[in-house]
């Protein structure tokens, strides 16, 4: 049995689990926070569209604090997240796998992304 290359990223942030999975869980806030991903979204035949090519699914469940962007068709292609409580906040979990022979400079460079992304999602919930 093989596995993929995983990377995780997480980040603090000073809200609510509700909060964070009201934007996170939100496919039309994709441009907001993720814009190199997404800069627009629209709903079609009960998937959505970005950037008027990419067919994904955004699975959540509010009860698990669980968000999944999956590509239609490509299972398990898609990104992981989880928040979950710490303290008085959040803690929001970014978890991508990466297929075997993927540059090493292109995992630094996607994760320097997510980063940044992590980043925004705390600006806007704070």
């Amino acid at each position: 049995m093989r596995t993929n290359r995983s990377e995780t990223r997480s980040i603090s942030i000073q809200a609510t689990p509700d909060t964070v999975l009201d934007l996170v869980g939100d496919a039309q806030a994709l441009p907001r926070w993720a814009p190199n991903f997404a800069t627009s979204v629209r709903a079609e035949d009960g998937h959505w569209v970005v950037d008027d090519e990419l067919h994904i699914d955004l699975r959540v469940d509010r009860a698990l604090g669980t968000v999944d962007i999956l590509r239609v068709h490509r299972l398990p292609a898609g990104a992981y997240s989880r928040v979950v409580p710490n303290g008085d906040g959040s803690e929001y979990l970014f978890t991508l796998f990466f297929p075997d022979g993927t540059e090493e400079a292109a995992v630094t460079r996607q994760m320097a992304i997510v980063e940044e992304e992590l980043r925004t999602i705390r600006a806007l919930c704070e």
